[in-house]
């Protein structure tokens, strides 16, 4: 997510209160500074973020729990996420049910035979993603 604005208000308590907007107009609460604090500090960026929903009658509070830097986009610098061999494993396994002839099996597939199923399959995803990465070059 990407976070629009960050707000304070504070409380009759003498506390300040983190109002965190996302770029879909959610909306998040914290009462804790230095969750508040980071939130301030990377705003306008993309995070990562844990929350947690509280029900109070009609109403649910969504408090904000954690908020980080999202890992960075992909622009040649390979992390484990964006290896083409592991994003075409990935893949493949995802579609094994498809590859086998049923979305869902109904008896188990010898490994042996997954696999030779799936390799092929892993291959050609993987060249295509190596050949999209070299055309964005």
């Amino acid at each position: 997510m990407t976070i629009e604005a960050v707000e304070t208000h504070d409380t009759r308590g003498g506390n300040v209160r983190y109002l965190v907007r996302d770029s879909d107009g959610n909306e998040y609460t914290t009462f804790r500074e230095g969750i508040g604090d980071e939130a301030q500090r990377l705003e306008g960026s993309r995070v990562r973020i844990e929350y947690h929903e509280n029900r109070r009658g009609r109403y649910t509070n969504v408090y904000l729990d954690k908020v980080e830097p999202a890992p960075a986009e992909s622009g040649g610098a390979r992390g484990p996420d964006t290896d083409p061999d592991e994003a075409a494993w990935r893949t493949a396994v995802e579609a094994a049910p498809w590859l086998v002839g049923e979305s869902e099996p109904r008896e188990e597939v010898a490994p042996e035979e997954l696999y030779e199923k799936l390799k092929p399959f892993k291959e050609r995803v993987a060249e295509d993603i190596k050949a999209d990465e070299a055309e964005e070059s």
